[in-house]
């Protein structure tokens, strides 16, 4: 299998399936002298850990990491750092599978689930791995947390990365009223507190019927500077798309306005300006903090449209891998609405592009 790399000069590589012995990943590039121990990507690994509610998959696991390469801690960096800091080179990450119940996925075996990539991995290796979706399942996102942490240390305390659920199903939060500072005060990460007994009741009602809905994740990047980025085949927002593409389930990326801006005028849509005391300041923000690839020095925000999850306890149709026409529930533990945990996966994401392209700016220009 290819592909498991992204990135240019902060580049991460995941490894690791949902029912093995572990997941990981490693995170190349990070410059030396950054801060950094195993109570610092625990704190983010803690957030996306499943079992914390029962809006999530049921599984217990602690998602422990253990770092095994690429910090030092000696004297002069307790001294100097307060603890252990990155060398520059590779530094690998581990985190154990210990609640695995691969038997709930047996009846699955040879039978495709619809809406997973049970039959896309088949045609194209001609093996896969059921137990829980292997290399495909949602569990793979752990290690992206974890590279995320990296990542955030790698841009320092000035710039601010927060994300939440806006919308589940057909009910989505009321922008007017919403507070970033409560999303980490409700299993939802829910900026609107209005909604939350809303949510709460809809996805009861689904978990019991054996179904699952989707939802939309807002993240926002605050305190990037302008000019990170490059036009045409290097572009921030298309960096940020790739990658907010590829975490599991995600069908949709828009940034800014995203597809709204397709109803506005050009006088809607313009981002007017007005001098402001370093830089300009802008009266809107349609374009997402991103203008020609480049950031502007607004905030960037990016939104996901996240399906449901493809594991559901009701029969629907498929076939087998011998062409036999079947009905297909699925067993085991599963989150109801799979965009609750995505929302420290879509942070993970955007710092782990940000880094990046705050490396290759400061490659290009010296600053």
């Amino acid at each position: 299998m290819s592909h498991n790399t992204f990135g240019h000069l902060f580049r991460v590589t995941t490894w690791g399936e949902s029912h093995g012995p572990a997941l990981g990943c490693v995170v190349d590039g990070c410059p030396p002298g950054i801060p950094l121990t195993e109570a610092m990507i625990q704190h983010f690994l803690d957030q996306r850990r499943p079992g914390t509610s029962r809006f999530v998959t049921q599984r217990q696991e602690p998602d422990a990491v253990k770092i095994l390469s690429g910090v030092f801690e000696d004297d002069r960096t307790l001294e100097e750092f307060g603890g252990p800091v990155t060398t520059g080179t590779p530094i690998s990450l581990l985190i154990e599978n210990t609640d695995q119940r691969s038997k709930d996925y047996s009846e699955i075996r040879d039978r495709y689930r619809p809406g997973h990539a049970d039959y896309s991995y088949d045609a194209k290796y001609g093996v896969r791995d059921y137990r829980g979706g292997g290399r495909s399942s949602a569990r793979e996102t752990a290690a992206r947390v974890a590279a995320g942490a990296v990542a955030r240390q790698v841009l320092g305390d000035g710039i601010v990365i927060r994300g939440a659920v806006v919308q589940i199903g057909p009910h989505a939060i009321d922008r007017a009223n919403r507070d970033w500072s409560i999303t980490g005060d409700n299993p939802f990460w829910c900026p609107d507190p209005a909604m939350v007994p809303v949510w709460e009741q809809f996805l009861d009602e689904t978990r019991k019927a054996g179904s699952s809905a989707g939802a939309i994740v807002e993240v926002q990047a605050s305190g990037v500077p302008a000019g990170w980025g490059a036009p045409i085949y290097g572009k921030l927002d298309g960096e940020l798309a790739g990658a907010m593409m590829s975490i599991n389930a995600v069908k949709g990326v828009e940034i800014g306005a995203g597809f709204a801006a397709a109803a506005f005028s050009g006088e809607q849509n313009a981002d007017e300006m007005r001098a402001g005391n370093e830089s300009p300041r802008f009266l809107s923000n349609n374009n997402g903090g991103i203008a020609g690839g480049i950031s502007t020095g607004q905030d960037v925000i990016v939104r996901i449209a996240i399906k449901p999850t493809s594991s559901i306890l009701n029969e629907v149709k498929s076939v087998t891998r011998e062409g036999e026409e079947v009905d297909v529930r699925t067993k085991g533990r599963h989150d109801p609405c799979v965009g609750i945990r995505a929302v420290p996966v879509a942070e993970a994401m955007m710092a782990c592009v940000l880094a990046d392209a705050k490396l290759r700016h400061r490659g290009q220009t010296g600053r």
